[in-house]
């Protein structure tokens, strides 16, 4: 059941309401009828997004020295054909013939056992949380086939939950078949639907007005950095490793919108490739989080015994005992869990979660999700991939570009080994178009083969080696000699760790996880987040329409302004209570009053947003108070204890 910040049932759509009230977000061209998927934020909203992507840039790229860069959202077929894109990056579909309604298959096969699940507790008298469901949900519900209240037996129960726990695992076929297994339909019609098919999630447009550069809107913000790696080794002075980052807007065409922010189809991504060495993914600073910060996994193991038990340890425990790969790998899942800390999310609604076998990305060797829980379930809000050398080396063997690394070695290293040397100007000729595969395949012979072929040659043999699609063929004009060899340098492919944040599923479930309603005489909202995420600091609020107040108001905020701190008025000429519960909403978590006190000798009253006590002091002192929080050199606590409460004023709340 998800709860607001204080353990209360939350009504998702009494908080839903809320956001669009006060313009935090609101649905892209709703006076056109809107289209699923595409959001617009309000003032709040932006004011919001920019702090967590403040936070994020210090605590990232700032703390961790990496170079951020900007690259463009239109992105080259090509591209996105060598990196995998084009022929992998894709979702399961089915469609119900009848209708033409298209549904994402994982997505319908989990909602439709969930609902039976839920039926069945129902029938066997259990409470049920109630939660307020999207419009394009309510819609599905017309029929309650999937729904509606029946026991199930013990053993279907458990094939459920099992099926539920590893529904990220399962492929088209595999989906497929749990449909027409589990007899499920569109739940609107009952109408059968035709198998799953791939659907490449990618936005195709043309580049230039001729359209002979087909292109796409990116999928993330990765390839960018990818194939600027040299420019950057470069500009890193040949250092390694070294992490590039790069934050803006990606694209995919989900098939089924849904969720609200949580499943849309223009979204703010921050991204980290952090380049290391193949040989050595020791990190440097891993000894600073090893002990200190405990994670909650759910493994991959787990997952394929159909089951969700979280495990729970430190992260070095995680890397010596090899659940987590390597060092940087456990770094940033690290780094990742102090992040989300800092911004407000519960850390008792977070896990990372091992990606199983099927669900990888193509270009994935591990992969640990982030996933807040949310009334919508447990949603992935940060991806830390090992994406090994794929990315480069594709790019590499494509353009025929190096990208590489070269390391001059300290001392040098020597070494002995059979070297097979071809006479280039008989290979040519006598193999013509193949000749290129008839080199690589001797580059692969091994040593111990290669010292055979020498010993044959030495007795008068011949000796061959086998090409694909050729056989067997013989080698005249070669040579196979032992000869000692000096490496300087050393050559390698960078591996790639790389975080990837979505900055809109952070943004609603980290609201969704500082929500709370202020009990009383009439229930009013609180967004409860920290001083520095929230989207103005203070509220300015004279006590009344007195001319006296006017310039007092426009001094202290031009002061505040200066001060680098934001802030807004509110003027109106309703209560000074409901002036600051409407701010509450907004998750304003300072208020300062300027009453008739403030005439005389400049003091005015400042109020914190959940307790709603205040202090009163000079404008300087209330302005240093408010910075030394919002910089982490004070708190609220010893304001109260160096000023005293001030209770000499009714706020009407």
């Amino acid at each position: 059941m998800a709860t607001t910040k204080t353990g209360a049932p939350l009504d998702r759509g009494t908080l839903d309401t809320l956001l669009r009230r006060r313009l935090f977000y609101t649905p892209s061209f709703e006076m056109y009828g809107g289209v699923s998927g595409l959001y617009d934020y309000g003032p709040p909203g932006c004011a919001l997004q920019q702090s967590i992507v403040d936070t994020w840039r210090k605590h990232f790229v700032l703390e961790e020295d990496m170079l951020e860069v900007d690259c463009t959202m239109l992105t080259p077929h090509e591209v996105l054909k060598t990196s995998g894109h084009v022929d992998k990056f894709a979702d399961w579909m089915c469609k119900d013939p009848k209708s033409g309604e298209i549904f994402r298959a994982d997505h319908l096969v989990e909602e439709v056992l969930e609902a039976r699940l839920k039926g069945d507790k129902e029938a066997r008298g259990e409470k049920v949380a109630v939660e307020e469901e999207d419009a394009d949900k309510k819609k599905r519900k017309k029929k309650v086939k999937d729904i509606q209240v029946v026991k199930l037996t013990d053993e279907v129960r458990k094939e459920y939950e099992e099926t539920l726990a590893k529904i990220d695992n399962y492929d088209g076929a595999e989906l497929g078949e749990l449909i027409i297994k589990h007899k499920i339909t569109n739940p609107a019609t009952g109408g059968a639907l035709e198998p799953p098919v791939a659907f490449n999630l990618m936005f195709q447009t043309s580049i230039g007005p001729s359209s002979n550069l087909p292109g796409y809107l990116r999928p993330e913000t990765a390839q960018g950095q990818f194939l600027t790696f040299n420019k950057l080794l470069e500009f890193n002075n040949l250092r390694m490793p070294f992490a590039s980052a790069s934050i803006g807007k990606s694209f995919r065409n989900e098939i089924s919108p849904r969720s609200g922010l949580l499943r849309v189809r223009e979204f703010l991504m921050a991204e980290i490739e952090h380049f290391v060495d193949p040989a050595e993914k020791k990190h440097p600073r891993f000894v600073e989080v090893a002990d200190s910060v405990s994670l909650k996994f759910l493994p991959r193991n787990v997952q394929e015994q159909g089951q969700t038990t979280i495990v729970e340890k430190t992260i070095g425990e995680a890397v010596r005992e090899g659940m987590v790969d390597n060092e940087t790998l456990g770094y940033f899942l690290a780094r990742i869990q102090l992040f989300l800390k800092e911004i407000g999310i519960d850390q008792n609604k977070v896990r990372f979660r091992q990606h199983m076998p099927n669900e990888m990305a193509h270009y994935a060797t591990d992969c640990w999700d982030a996933e807040l829980l949310t009334s919508y379930g447990w949603i992935e809000c940060v991806g830390c991939a090992d994406r090994s050398a794929y990315d480069l080396t594709v790019h590499s063997k494509k353009t025929g570009q190096s990208l590489i690394v070269r390391e001059a070695l300290e001392v040098p290293k020597v070494w002995e080994q059979w070297d097979i040397v071809v006479d280039k100007k008989w290979l040519g000729p006598r193999f013509k178009k193949d000749a290129k595969k008839v080199e690589e395949a001797i580059e692969k012979v091994p040593q111990e083969e290669r010292e055979k072929m020498a010993a044959t040659l030495k007795e008068g043999g011949k000796i061959t080696v086998k090409v694909d699609g050729l056989g067997e063929v013989e080698l005249d004009k070669v040579t196979v000699e032992k000869n000692q060899h000096t490496q300087n340098v050393r050559e390698y492919t960078p591996n790639v760790i790389e975080p990837s944040f979505g900055i809109g599923r952070i943004f609603y479930s980290l609201i969704e996880h500082i929500y709370w309603t202020r009990p009383g005489s009439e229930l009013r909202d609180v967004l409860s987040f920290p001083p520095r995420i929230a989207p103005t600091k203070i509220l300015i609020v004279p006590l009344s329409s007195n001319k006296d107040f006017a310039p007092l108001v426009t001094a202290l905020s031009h002061k505040i302004r200066r001060a680098g701190v934001s802030n807004r008025v509110d003027n109106s000429s309703t209560s000074i209570g409901k002036r600051y519960s409407r701010n509450d909403e907004l998750g304003t978590p300072f208020g300062i009053t300027i009453d008739f006190q403030t005439v005389k000798d400049g003091t005015v009253t400042l109020r914190e947003r959940d307790g709603m006590k205040q202090i009163r002091a000079s404008q300087e002192q209330v302005i240093e108070v408010v910075k030394g929080i919002l910089e982490d050199n004070g708190t609220w606590e010893e304001a109260l204890e160096k000023y005293g409460e001030f209770q000499g004023q009714e706020l009407d709340e």
